[in-house]
């Protein structure tokens, strides 16, 4: 039989939290706030991933998931513990960013996007990676102002972001395509796309 294992550890109660390889940051840290998006970004692609997704979607969707904790790791680790990280397991690659700009082209060369705003909502699968494309573009927002003040431990890591926004959509429109089905334009006669 298992012990079971406390989850709580009463650290944090000053609103503080830990980093990997030591130091803490408060709660409401640039970098908290980026690598906590993330993981609501984790959760939303969970969502999706349950509701059921065709190929190659959900092996990318699960990958994705993945590496937001490789992101996650990163951005919890003090600029002087960078070189502590290892490339793919626990710091960002261009290698990363590269092969999803190559999924994007490769799901849009089947199901292109349309040129205009799209009304999230057409399959559930589909629903949930809008989600979590609009929860990874907070994340983004925040990595930029994360930059902004000097804390963004390597510039890759905002490119690898912008990109898996990219792809989410790619998906949610392939995954629509896939079912026959196409999200509606957000108003009648269209308009412009993101």
């Amino acid at each position: 039989m298992l012990a079971a294992v406390r989850i709580y550890t009463r650290r944090g109660d000053d609103g503080t939290t830990g980093l990997l390889y030591g130091g803490r940051v408060g709660k409401d840290d640039l970098r908290t706030h980026v690598y906590g998006t993330l993981d609501e970004t984790v959760s939303a692609l969970g969502i999706a991933r349950a509701a059921g997704l065709v190929e190659p979607v959900a092996s990318i969707v699960l990958r994705l998931q993945r590496e937001m904790f490789v992101v996650g790791a990163q951005l919890a680790t003090a600029e002087a513990n960078q070189h502590k990280l290892e490339p793919g397991v626990s710091k960002v690659t261009p290698d990363m960013t590269e092969r999803l700009e190559r999924e994007i082209d490769e799901l849009l060369e089947k199901h292109p996007v349309p040129g205009v705003f799209v009304v999230p909502g057409e399959t559930p699968g589909a629903a949930a990676l809008d989600l979590a494309r609009s929860i990874v573009r907070r994340a983004e927002r925040a990595a930029v102002a994360l930059q902004r003040s000097g804390g963004l431990p390597d510039p890759e890591i905002l490119r690898y972001i912008n990109r898996v926004s990219d792809l989410i959509y790619a998906l949610a429109r392939y995954e629509e395509g896939e079912r026959g089905v196409h999200a509606p334009a957000s108003r009648e006669g269209g308009g412009r796309r993101r």
